[in-house]
C-alpha cells in the first residue's frame, strides 16, 4: 500500500535519523527484478543481494528466503539495482545563487556548516553514496568526519579541505576584493608560489586531514578574475605539490581548463584532469601516456553558461564572458576525449548548479557519445578506480560495501532514468525507499 504524504516524510525522516530497520536486521535479502553487474556489463533478472555488516555477503540467483527470525526482505522487484554512485567532483559547502559572491561577507562558518550538512543528505538522497569533494573552508573535512560518525547523514566524503592556487589564481580567496582587504593569503590559505609555498601549502592540508589536494593549474569561470584559461602554476611548482603530496600519501586533482595548464600538470603527475575545457590532441595523447584520469563536470559548464545568458547579472562583470565561453564547450570535448580513449571519471562540480540533480551528468554523456553503460561504469567502478577504493566501492559483488541504489526502469535503454532514484542504502543502512 503507498505511503501518504505525511507518512512518507516521518519515513524520510526516520531513515535519516538512523533508525532504518536494516540497521537492526540481522541479514538485509533485497529482492532485486533487474541488478546491473556493471563489471560484467549485464542486466541480470531476479537476484538477491544479502547484506550482513554493512557489506555484500552473497548475490543470489532467484528471491532467497531469510534464514533468521530477525532478518529482514526489501522488495525491489520492480526496480533496477546498481552500485551507489560516486561524484567525483562536488563542493558540498556551497551552491549557486544571485547573491553567492556576497555571502563569504554575511554567512558565518555556522551558516555554511548547516547549508553543507543539508546539501550532503540532498546528494544522498539523490543515490550518491560517495563524493569527492574538491574544495571549501575546511567545514568540508568536519562534515566528512560528522557523516562518518553516524551524527548526521550524508555520502562518504574524501576531500582536499582546501584547493591550492598561485596569488591572483583560480582559488586565491581574495580575488576581486578592494585592494585594503586584499592582504597577502597564503599557504595557510590555500596560496603558494614558488615550490616552497607549494610543499607547505600540500603539508597544511595534509594537517588538517584532507584526503586527497587539489591545485589549479590554470584560470576558472566563476573565480573574480578575468582569464579562465591561462596557466597558473609553473611545471616546477606542479611537480612539487605532487611529490610532496605523494610523500604523505595523497593523490593530487587539478582543475584546468586550457592546454597549456593541463599539459604541465600531466607532465608533472597528477591524478586527475578536472573540467579539461580546451584540451587538445597532444593533452589527449599525454593524458594516455601518463594514465591520467578525465573527470569532465559537463552540467556545470552548461549550467554556468545557462545562467549568465538568461539572467545577464547573475555574475560578476567579470565572470560572465568566461562563463559565455568556456561552459558551452565542455560536452564537446567530453566527446572527443572519450572516443580518443582517455580514463574518465564521472563528476559534475555540483554547487555550480544544485545539488541533487548530479545525475544529470550521465545524460549529457550519452547525449556525446558514451554508452549508458560506459557512463554508468564511470560512476561506479571507475570512479571507485580513481578514489583508490576498487576493494570496498564500485560494484555490487561480496565483500564489498553495501552502497545499493535503484531506479525505475532500464537505464541502458533510457539514461535518464537515473534521474529517479526510488531507494537508497549506504553501508548496509536505507536512507530512502519508494
Amino acid at each position: 500500500m503507498p505511503l501518504s504524504t505525511p507518512a512518507k516524510h516521518l519515513f524520510s525522516t526516520a531513515l535519516l535519523l538512523g533508525l532504518s530497520t536494516a540497521a537492526f536486521a540481522q541479514k538485509t535479502y533485497l529482492h532485486c527484478g533487474r541488478l546491473l553487474d556493471v563489471r560484467a556489463g549485464k542486466l541480470l533478472t531476479e537476484q538477491t543481494l544479502v547484506i550482513e555488516n554493512g557489506r555484500v555477503q552473497a548475490l543470489q540467483a532467484g528471491y532467497a528466503t531469510p534464514g533468521g527470525a530477525a532478518d529482514k526482505v526489501v522488495d525491489l522487484k520492480n526496480r533496477t539495482v546498481l552500485p551507489g554512485l560516486i561524484d567525483c567532483h562536488v563542493h558540498v559547502e556551497g551552491e549557486t545563487s544571485k547573491d553567492n559572491f556576497l555571502k563569504e561577507f554575511t554567512e558565518n562558518p555556522g551558516d555554511v556548516a548547516y547549508a553543507a550538512e543539508a546539501h550532503a543528505r540532498t546528494t544522498l538522497l539523490a543515490g550518491f553514496t560517495t563524493v569527492r569533494d574538491l574544495g571549501g573552508s575546511g567545514i568540508n573535512i568536519s562534515l566528512r568526519n560528522a557523516i562518518n560518525r553516524g551524527q548526521v547523514a550524508g555520502p562518504r566524503i574524501f576531500t582536499v579541505g582546501k584547493a591550492i592556487s598561485g596569488t591572483g589564481g583560480h582559488m586565491d580567496p581574495t580575488n576581486g576584493y578592494r585592494l585594503d582587504l586584499m592582504g597577502v593569503p597564503g599557504p595557510a590559505d590555500g596560496v603558494a608560489n614558488g615550490p616552497d609555498q607549494c610543499r607547505q601549502a600540500v603539508r597544511e592540508q595534509y594537517k588538517r586531514g584532507a584526503d586527497l589536494i587539489k591545485i589549479a593549474s590554470t584560470g576558472g569561470v566563476l573565480s573574480v578574475a578575468k582569464d579562465g584559461s591561462a596557466p597558473q602554476f609553473t611545471e616546477e611548482e606542479i611537480k612539487a605539490v605532487v611529490e610532496t603530496a605523494r610523500d604523505l600519501g595523497l593523490n593530487v586533482a587539478c582543475h584546468a581548463h586550457g592546454a597549456e595548464g593541463m599539459k604541465r600538470a600531466i607532465r608533472a603527475g597528477v591524478t586527475s584532469i578536472e573540467h579539461g575545457t580546451l584540451m587538445d590532441d597532444e593533452t589527449i595523447r599525454l593524458m594516455k601516456k601518463y594514465g591520467t584520469w578525465y573527470v569532465p563536470t559537463i552540467t556545470a559548464g552548461k549550467s554556468v553558461a545557462d545562467s549568465a545568458a538568461k539572467y545577464p547579472n547573475y555574475y560578476p562583470p567579470l565572470v560572465t564572458p568566461k562563463a559565455l565561453a568556456i561552459g558551452p564547450k565542455l560536452q564537446g570535448t567530453f566527446g572527443k576525449a572519450y572516443k580518443a580513449g582517455v580514463k574518465i571519471a564521472f563528476g559534475t562540480d555540483a554547487s555550480v548548479f544544485r545539488h541533487g540533480v548530479n545525475a544529470m551528468e550521465f545524460q549529457y554523456m550519452v547525449e556525446a557519445g558514451m554508452p549508458a553503460l560506459e557512463a554508468l561504469r564511470a560512476a561506479t567502478l571507475n570512479a571507485a578506480e580513481l578514489l583508490g577504493q576498487t576493494p570496498n566501492l564500485g560494484s555490487l559483488e561480496p565483500g564489498k560495501l553495501a552502497d545499493v541504489v535503484a531506479v525505475e526502469g532500464d537505464p541502458l535503454q533510457d539514461i535518464r532514468t537515473m534521474q529517479r532514484v526510488r531507494f537508497v542504502m549506504k553501508q548496509g543502512v536505507v536512507y530512502r525507499q519508494e
